[in-house]
């Protein structure tokens, strides 16, 4: 087991980006990992989990959902407790949790105030909720980079996907203001855009036919024409690796993986 002391935190684990991020980063620069995951995928989580010890780093998976202020606080006690302060090199924000649904439909399929509050709970405000409570337990180490991860829906107009679009952009926003925030203290708060990728949890929300028109969708939205596979992500997605530096900050950046 190796001696560094330095971690990554991971919200969104158990399959997907946040499984490639938390093999991809215990390989190199070889950060243990903080993983968070709602218990859905408890198999794929326990491989992760599996990997990333077999690359030398320890694994603590926190199942909980953590996509609001409550299981934040929380989070960032378990977080302390397993990994002490000042520890925190890289924070990548990954939850998957959004509803799909029309705006006014008027019908079945019309999203409700719930649905509302939930999505923009797990896919932007909790980006701010934890990094609130990593700041005030002092869990960021010197030049900690946090990343927020997000795709091209906030540019576009895709039939459903209004809330997913709204909170993705709304992310964007938090990003910007938190790299402003940050900067003075030595942080980096960047946003990594790319394709949506094929996950179990995209598997999952769709039927096979309307998988197939998503992907014919995105085929006409994204310049590369096609949708991205976790493989690809990977090798083009370098972001989450810059690790080091000498802890200024930038402006927050976009990718696109093609």
């Amino acid at each position: 087991m190796t001696s560094n002391p330095e971690w990554a935190v991971i919200l969104g684990i158990s399959a997907g980006t946040g499984a490639a991020v938390a093999r991809a980063v215990a390989a190199s620069p070889g950060l243990h990992v903080f993983g968070a995951h709602r218990g859905r995928h408890p198999q794929e989580a326990e491989r992760v989990a599996a990997d990333v010890a077999q690359a030398g780093r320890r694994a603590v998976m926190w199942v909980a959902d953590a996509g609001n202020a409550e299981s934040a606080a929380t989070g960032a006690d378990a977080l302390l407790a397993a990994a002490g302060p000042r520890s925190v090199r890289l924070f990548v924000h990954s939850i998957a949790n959004a509803s799909l649904g029309r705006l006014v439909s008027r019908g079945a399929d019309q999203v409700v105030a719930r649905q509302v509050q939930k999505t923009f709970d797990s896919m932007a405000h909790s980006f701010v909720y934890w990094t609130q409570e990593m700041l005030a337990r002092d869990l960021l180490a010197p030049g900690a980079r946090l990343l927020g991860l997000t795709n091209p829906l906030s540019e576009s107009l895709l039939h459903n996907c209004g809330l997913v679009a709204a909170s993705k952009a709304a992310l964007e926003i938090y990003v910007r203001h938190l790299a402003f925030e940050l900067g003075p203290l030595g942080h980096r708060v960047n946003l990594l855009k790319f394709p949506t990728v094929i996950t179990p949890a995209v598997e999952k929300v769709y039927a096979p036919d309307v998988l197939a028109r998503l992907e014919d969708a995105h085929k006409r939205m994204i310049p590369a024409g096609r949708m991205c596979t976790l493989g690809r992500w990977r090798r083009s997605s370098p972001s989450w690796r810059a690790t080091g530096g000498s802890g200024s900050t930038g402006p927050p950046s976009t990718s696109r993986a093609g």
